[in-house]
């Protein structure tokens, strides 16, 4: 009888602990795959904006009218002998 009530006592500690640590592990595992989700539309998002940067780069290297769109707007250059007209911003905003 008491080979019995000790047999069953081990196994209750056994499955109380696969229960407790189990439990835990199973909640990190969880919370392991969805950091892994995160940073992988993290990349993605990442490898868009990469190649919207490398097409960028390629046109102001090699596209005169690139090169002179981005001067006027970014750098506010002109050419000899424009003027340039600045107006208020319009009521709403626009």
């Amino acid at each position: 009888m008491k080979l019995r009530a000790l047999a069953v006592t081990a196994l209750a500690v056994v499955a109380l602990g696969i229960l407790v640590f189990g439990g835990r592990s199973l909640t990190r595992v969880w919370q392991m795959k969805q950091e892994v989700a995160g940073l992988e539309r993290e990349i993605a998002g990442l490898r868009v904006e990469t190649e919207r940067l490398t097409a960028a780069v390629t046109r102001l290297r090699f596209d005169p009218e690139s090169i002179e769109q981005h001067a006027r707007e970014e750098l506010g250059l002109v050419k000899p002998g424009e003027r340039v007209l600045k107006l208020p911003p319009s009521p709403g905003g626009r």
